[in-house]
């Protein structure tokens, strides 16, 4: 079977190795088609907001998998949608399954566990455009145009994440020995999602008809704080633990007024001033996946961040 992988980034990384690993034919896309090489997976050059390039990669394709993350946060509003709309189109045309990786901005600020089918509130603008892109390839899916299905993870955790997650920017200064703050408070409790579990994940929900139509949850581990995962990484390659504050909030609103990325990490602090966290019990029960042992998600971080080749 080929698949095509759109986003080469951790989990698309992650997702094209296992696929290929199995035999299965894998491209994987991005817009420059070069990167980090993946064994047995063929790089191609393509611009995801063009449905017509899209649609030709997808030819033949029983998935397309939207692993696709933009990292500036202040230009989702125009980046997402054209993007979105071309992954629907190449789908539509092929007849490949739409399996989307997002994450769990679209719930908004929450008071209790997220599990899937709680509604889309978010009022960010980063949740809404995450929302709205899902509305529509459910509206596609139930019209029969597509056979769509998202998958929702955490912060990620694992090896080659890099800056984007807020345990692995501040792993290699904590595995130094150095005091390390994060954003919101270190003392809430936190879902982290390991990246091949994503990947793990994707490869079941995109396979499996019954999965198709919903969104499901990746699997992950009982929740840490902040500070909890930042000593755990460090336990795990032993090191010992550093002191984890968390920047003060006059500090981050400072910093927003005059970026604008800051200003949406700032719109986002609800995700680490108070509990988040994500039941991914759904998919453990209908598909028998359950997260990777805690130590291990460590410590494939703790090694990364030390560019050690074990990661």
């Amino acid at each position: 079977m080929k698949h095509l992988v759109v986003g080469a980034g951790a989990v698309g990384r992650s997702l094209a190795t296992l696929l290929a690993a199995r035999g299965e034919s894998v491209v994987l896309a991005s817009r420059s088609g070069h990167g980090v090489a993946v064994d047995g997976a063929r790089r191609l050059a393509v611009d995801a907001a063009d449905p017509v390039a899209l649609t030709a990669a997808a030819d033949g394709a029983t998935a397309i998998h939207n692993c696709i993350n933009p990292p500036n946060y202040a230009k989702w509003p125009e980046l997402w949608p054209p993007v979105s709309h071309a992954l629907l189109t190449a789908a539509e045309r092929s007849g490949a399954v739409l399996a989307t990786v997002s994450n769990l901005y679209a719930y908004g600020p929450v008071d209790s566990p997220m599990v899937e089918g709680a509604p889309d509130a978010a009022t960010d603008t980063k949740g809404r455009v995450r929302a709205t892109m899902w509305s529509e390839a459910k509206a596609a899916h139930d019209a029969g145009r597509v056979r769509a299905v998202e998958l929702r993870a955490s912060d990620y955790m694992g090896a080659s994440v890099g800056d984007g997650s807020h345990v692995c920017r501040v792993a290699p200064r904590a595995l130094a020995g150095k005091p390390v703050r994060v954003i919101g408070s270190a003392h809430q409790p936190h879902t982290w999602t390991d990246v091949l579990d994503v990947a793990r994940a994707l490869d079941v929900v995109a396979r499996e008809e019954r999965a198709w139509g919903r969104v499901w949850h990746a699997p992950s581990n009982p929740p840490r704080t902040q500070a909890e995962a930042v000593a755990d990484v460090c336990a795990a390659v032993g090191r010992p633990g550093v002191r984890v504050t968390a920047y003060p909030g006059w500090a981050l609103a400072a910093l927003g007024a005059v970026s604008p990325m800051m200003r949406e990490v700032k719109a986002m602090d609800h995700q680490f001033t108070r509990p988040f966290v994500m039941d991914s019990s759904a998919i453990a029960r209908e598909f028998g996946l359950e997260p990777t042992p805690w130590a291990e998600v460590c410590e494939r971080t703790a090694r990364s961040a030390l560019g050690e080749a074990k990661a």
